[in-house]
């Protein structure tokens, strides 16, 4: 345990930090999983329905830094992809 009022403010925030970024990848990944789930399913209204939210999950995730700004855009991608071919 820190001793240094610096040191016990930065554990105080970290814990804060990582609480939030697990609430937010827990997030990605339940909307992640139902939308591929939907998609196995061949049910593509819902997924279409979907796809918004999952790119706005995505994108908050990747503007805090949860995951990289390229991964949230090749999920996005695939799952456009994905989408497309259920489609046809």
């Amino acid at each position: 345990m820190p001793i240094i009022k610096s040191a016990k403010k930065r554990l105080r925030q970290s814990k804060k930090r990582r609480a939030r970024n697990m609430a937010r990848k827990t997030a990605m990944k339940k909307t992640l999983k139902q939308t591929r789930a939907f998609l196995l399913e061949g049910k593509t209204e819902e997924v279409k329905a979907l796809l918004p939210q999952a790119s706005k999950v995505l994108d908050k995730a990747a503007k805090a830094g949860v995951i990289k700004k390229q991964t949230a855009s090749r999920v996005k991608s695939r799952l456009m992809g994905a989408l497309r071919r259920a489609g046809k």
